[in-house]
C-alpha cells in the first residue's frame, strides 16, 4: 500500500494534535521536543512508559563544522543529521526531523503491523513449506516478537550474518528456530558487542590489517546511510563492534579512525557536495 503525504500530516496531528501544520524547513519548528513529545504519547498508549532515556542523541566530537548527530528511538531505530550542519544544534536538530519524519510514516495504516498483517504473513511463508497448521497462539506469538523485539532482532541477525556466526551455525548443524529462540532472548548490548568483538580479533589474527579495512568500510557505509537518511543501527552498531575490536588490537591505530567519518564529510564540502 501507497502512504500519501496528506496521510502522513494527517497521521502525525492524530498523535500531536496541537500542532497545526508541518513544514520540515521551518527553522522555528521545535523537532526535538516534538519527537520526545511523540514518543512520550506512544509509549503512554502502550503502557510502556519509559521516560529514562526515552529519545538518547549522540554527538560525534568535531573541532568544527560539519557536525554530526545521531538520535536512538525506544526500540532501537537510530537515525543521523542529512545536512551539512554548521552547529552542533543544528545537527541536533536535523537528526530528530529525520527520525520525526520515521516515525511518523511508521505510524501510518500501511505500515502498521496488525494481526491481520500477521496472519497474512504466516499464511505466505507456511505456502511454502510442508506445515499446514496456523493457530491463533502462532499468529499470536509473532505479531509479540515483531511488534515487541522486531528492529532489535532484524539487527542482531543482520549482525551475526556479516560476522559470519550464522554460517557458522549451519555448519554445526544448528537449527534457524534454536537460533531464532536463543536470541529473541539477547539483547544487543554490551556483551553481546564484545562477543563479536571477540569474533573480529580472531579474524585479525588470521587476516592482519583487517579489522582496519573492514573499520574503514563500516564508517564509509554509515557515512553514505546517514546522508541519504537511512536508518542506521545496523551501520553504527557494526562501526562499534570493530571500534571495540581494533581497541583491543592496537589501541593506537583506533585514533586514526575515530573521526574518519569526520573526514569524509569534509572532502564532500571539498568537492563541492554541501548538503
Amino acid at each position: 500500500t501507497v502512504c500519501t503525504s496528506s496521510q502522513v500530516k494527517s497521521a502525525l496531528l492524530s498523535i500531536l494534535p496541537h500542532v497545526q501544520y508541518i513544514h520540515t524547513e521551518n527553522q522555528n519548528l521545535n523537532v526535538v521536543g516534538m519527537l520526545h513529545q511523540f514518543w512520550e504519547q506512544k509509549q503512554m498508549k502502550s503502557m510502556m512508559m519509559e521516560t529514562e532515556n526515552l529519545v538518547v542523541y549522540e554527538s560525534i566530537p568535531s573541532p568544527g563544522p560539519p557536525y554530526i548527530c545521531y538520535v536512538t528511538l525506544p526500540g532501537g531505530s537510530c537515525f543521523g543529521n542529512l545536512k551539512y550542519c554548521y552547529s552542533k544544534a543544528e545537527a541536533r536538530r536535523d537528526a530528530a526531523r529525520i527520525a520525526l519524519m520515521n516515525s511518523t510514516f511508521n505510524e501510518l495504516p500501511c505500515r502498521r503491523i496488525t494481526p491481520e498483517f500477521i496472519s497474512r504473513s504466516v499464511k505466505e511463508a507456511v505456502s511454502t513449506t510442508s506445515v499446514s497448521l496456523i493457530t491463533a497462539t502462532c499468529v499470536a506469538g509473532y505479531h509479540f516478537l515483531l511488534q515487541t523485539l522486531h528492529h532489535e532482532i532484524m539487527t542482531v541477525f543482520q549482525l551475526l550474518h556479516w560476522n559470519g556466526t550464522l554460517k557458522a551455525f549451519r555448519e554445526m548443524r544448528c537449527s534457524r528456530q534454536e537460533v531464532i529462540l536463543y536470541y529473541s532472548q539477547q539483547r544487543l548490548d554490551e556483551r553481546t558487542r564484545s562477543h563479536m568483538a571477540l569474533d573480529w580479533l580472531q579474524k585479525e589474527q588470521e587476516s592482519p590489517g583487517l579489522l582496519s579495512q573492514e573499520l574503514q568500510l563500516a564508517m564509509k557505509e554509515l557515512g553514505e546511510a546517514r546522508r541519504i537518511g537511512r536508518e542506521l543501527r545496523f551501520y553504527k552498531e557494526k562501526k562499534e563492534i570493530l571500534s571495540l575490536a581494533l581497541s583491543h588490537a592496537n589501541a593506537e591505530d583506533l585514533e586514526d579512525y575515530h573521526s574518519e567519518e569526520i573526514l569524509l564529510s569534509y572532502a564532500l564540502k571539498n568537492t563541492g557536495s554541501k548538503m
